[in-house]
């Protein structure tokens, strides 16, 4: 079964401020944050490609996909913290 996988022009900005081991989220392209500030780590792009889960390298929270979610919602409750603009180049002023 096929499933669509939603990219935004934002990248959604999550967290697993609870410590849970696995959050299922609505997007397969990502930042993940870790914990709240001040106990973030450095805010990580995620993208899952066509898998079904990740793994965040900084703070080991599986993040799983579930295309019944909206890209703001996940599970548990509550681990999305905003919405981060990717990094456009800066124009050089000579």
């Amino acid at each position: 079964m096929e499933t669509e996988r939603r990219s935004l022009p934002e990248s959604p900005l999550f967290f697993n401020e609870r410590g849970v081991n696995s959050i299922q989220i609505g997007v397969a392209a990502f930042h993940c944050m870790g914990a709240m500030p001040p106990h973030d780590h450095p805010h990580v792009y995620l993208n899952m490609g066509e898998e079904t889960d990740i793994l965040c390298s900084y703070c080991s929270t599986e993040y799983r996909f579930n295309a019944a979610l909206s890209w703001n919602e996940t599970i548990p409750e509550n681990c999305w913290a905003a919405a981060t603009k990717q990094p456009r180049p800066v124009p050089q002023v000579q």
